[in-house]
């Protein structure tokens, strides 16, 4: 007998068809599409879903003003949906529609079994309903009268409905959260869906509409329509086969080791679809991960505003492998971003072109000058830079599996990119120039060649679940057939590339870009006609000279501790309004031109944020991993070289001298500091 391969389910939300998806549909399918990719690395059997949500009012009066029937509606956006997941190189197994008979038939059985138990009643519903949401919300859920997650008007409805007994699952629930810490990721979403929603008192739920006629009917009473959520989220579990006599799927990949949603969803995911498993007794996920928005500079996109950003324009116009990695290593995952068209050029630039693409022609440049095209064989540590190289590598290998594992690909990417600026500095340090014009150190120079190569095919299979194109385009420079030498474990032991491997020059992975011009064409796409706010490079508050003391440590701003002027006296409710938590560096780097700025990535325990400090002259990135530091948690996220900086961290400085304000480190991530 042979061990059975281990399993992996995953899945986007099924999106809503209303119109035409932006670059945020993207960042979420993208992101599980990462995630997909390395487990299958991994020697895991992958099933990742993704779909359509397509039925409800909205869709309906959507198709009339098309003068279309719905189902004629949403054909023809699925259809662009389908074309952009091509386009993006998404590895899904399955695309889940509502409207097929696979799902219907499924999500008509499951309510009639609620029914049937008794977990579902008739009644009479009235209260406010979101069109856009399809959802229903109390009067005390309202903000200034509008629906609390889009801002949108809601209706106020009366109908009669079917219901849902939500608080016969309340208890059962609490109790599920307390015994898996980590089902609700990041943690803050657990607390929020706790807080707001349980503990004030889970009314029952109205899962049936009699005003609109296109959903799934409800089995013996067709005047009412399944409520969509049932709908929708069933389709994790109809699209596996459940309910049917083809249910190997289902009994091979559930429960769903991780459902991604936006953090607007998460209700549904967290409340609703645990207590529908419930009490169809089935198994609940592993685990919700609820990841943040993608925003832009005046909020979040819409039509309206003229700031929706087409993911197909900068596919075309930058390649696929730019787009991925903007996306996933431009925001920590779980948190909210800003896209801007200076960040998004800049990433390319700097990331892409210089420091991965400069290292991968530099060093095949090399070996075909000093080794006739001809790769060295490995021979062990030789200079005294070799042993650094390869315990690095060793590291980043265990790093970025830990951070995958956590869906952290931000994090990742950073310890990758963090490898590849060393290997970098590698060759600075080595100068293979000088040893290649004494005989007696051809060795050496050899030896620098093989850790080089070695370096980026490392780099190259740790690059395959973000980017599609680039690894297969360094195996061809690198002279690398996809095979043993691309496969995950062979990276566990430095110095796998066979002696003799010819390399072969090529164009560059990713030329450089004019940052100016190029932002101002995203910009004009978006529908901005130019660049406004902000110069290239430079966030606003730098291009007028203004500091922005929230993105930089508190040595930086507005003076320092030297300064003996007393401050304006402040009252303790004043004080109390400031929260400070412990945070630990998981991650650092140095921010592109910007001799001063560290971008720090801090874990709090319940989330990782992003936070920019002014201590790059004081603390190496290295020295900052690992350590504990004390973050100011609710100030408002700034922007400094183009990098979002989640609140500061605490330092004390005089003169020239600068240290951090830190706790033992037996101190938890997350605790209050006071």
């Amino acid at each position: 007998m042979t061990n059975k391969q281990p399993s992996f389910y995953i899945t986007t939300p099924i999106y809503y068809p209303s119109d035409k998806l932006h670059i945020g549909h993207a960042y979420t399918t993208v992101a599980g599409d990462a995630m997909a990719r390395y487990k299958r690395l991994r020697g895991y059997n992958v099933w990742y879903l993704t779909g359509t949500d397509e039925h409800g009012q909205k869709i309906e009066r959507k198709a009339k003003e098309k003068d279309q029937t719905p189902q004629q509606f949403v054909d023809d956006i699925v259809v662009g949906i389908k074309e952009l997941w091509a386009k993006l190189e998404i590895s899904n197994d399955d695309f889940i529609r509502t409207t097929e008979v696979r799902h219907k038939q499924v999500v008509e059985n499951i309510f009639d079994q609620l029914l049937k138990q008794d977990d579902i009643y008739k009644g009479t519903y009235e209260g406010w309903y979101c069109t856009p949401c399809e959802s229903f919300f109390l009067e005390r859920q309202l903000v200034n009268g509008n629906c609390p997650d889009c801002g949108r008007p809601v209706e106020l409805v009366k109908e009669e409905s079917y219901f849902f007994r939500m608080s016969k699952y309340a208890d059962r629930l609490l109790k599920y959260y307390e015994d898996h810490s980590d089902f609700i990721q990041p943690e803050s979403r657990k607390n929020e869906m706790i807080n707001n929603f349980i503990k004030p008192g889970l009314e029952d739920l109205a899962v049936s509409r009699t005003t609109f006629d296109w959903g799934v009917k409800v089995p013996g009473d067709p005047k009412h329509v399944i409520y969509v959520w049932i709908d929708a989220l069933s389709n994790y579990i109809t699209a596996l086969g459940y309910g049917t006599e083809e249910d190997a799927k289902y009994r091979d990949f559930w429960p769903a080791d991780v459902h991604l949603v936006g953090k607007e969803i998460v209700r549904f995911h967290t409340i609703y679809w645990p207590i529908m498993l419930m009490a169809l007794d089935l198994p609940l996920p592993k685990k919700v991960f609820a990841h943040g928005w993608l925003l832009m500079k005046d909020g979040k996109m819409s039509k309206s505003k003229g700031n929706v950003v087409d993911p197909v324009m900068l596919i075309d116009r930058y390649g696929l492998d730019a787009l991925r990695y903007y996306l996933l290593r431009e925001v920590p995952f779980g948190a909210d971003g800003t896209f801007t068209p200076e960040n998004f050029v800049e990433r390319i630039n700097f990331d892409l072109a210089n420091d991965l693409g400069n290292l991968l022609n530099r060093t095949v440049a090399m070996i075909d000058k000093y080794f006739e095209g001809a790769v060295p064989a490995y021979a062990g540590v030789v200079t005294s830079f070799d042993e650094s190289l390869e315990t690095l590598a060793a590291a980043t290998v265990t790093a970025v599996e830990e951070a995958m594992e956590t869906m952290q690909f931000s994090v990742a990417l950073t310890a990758i990119w963090q490898f590849v600026s060393r290997t970098n500095k590698y060759i600075d340090e080595t100068q293979p120039w000088t040893l290649a014009k004494d005989e007696v150190k051809l060795g050496e120079l050899a030896s620098v060649m093989a850790h080089l190569a070695e370096a980026l095919r490392i780099v190259s299979i740790l690059l395959q679940p973000f980017l599609t194109h680039a690894p297969r385009g360094m195996w061809e420079q690198l002279g690398i057939a996809q095979g043993e030498h691309t496969a995950w474990d062979s990276m566990k032991t430095f110095g796998q590339l066979p002696a003799g491997t010819r390399v072969v020059k090529g164009a560059p992975l990713f030329p450089r870009l004019e940052t100016a011009e190029e932002a101002a064409f995203i910009a004009a796409a978006m529908g901005g006609g130019s660049v406004q706010g902000e110069q290239a490079g430079q966030s606003a508050g730098e291009s007028t000279g203004q500091s922005a003391p929230v993105s930089v440590s508190s040595s930086d701003a507005a003076g320092a501790l030297a300064d003996v002027e007393s401050k304006e006296e402040i009252g303790i409710d004043d004080f109390m309004k400031v929260e400070l938590r412990v945070a630990q560096v998981i991650a650092a780097e140095p921010v592109k031109k910007a001799d001063k700025l560290l971008k720090l990535q801090l874990d709090l325990g319940y989330e990782q944020r992003q936070v920019v400090s002014g201590i790059a002259k004081f603390y190496t990135p290295e020295q900052m991993i690992g350590r504990k530091v004390i973050c100011v948690t609710n100030l408002k996220p700034v922007k400094l070289r183009g990098e979002l900086s989640q609140g500061m961290i605490l330092a004390a400085s005089h003169g020239e001298q600068l240290a951090l304000a830190t706790v033992p480190d037996d101190m938890p991530n997350g605790a209050i500091v006071k």
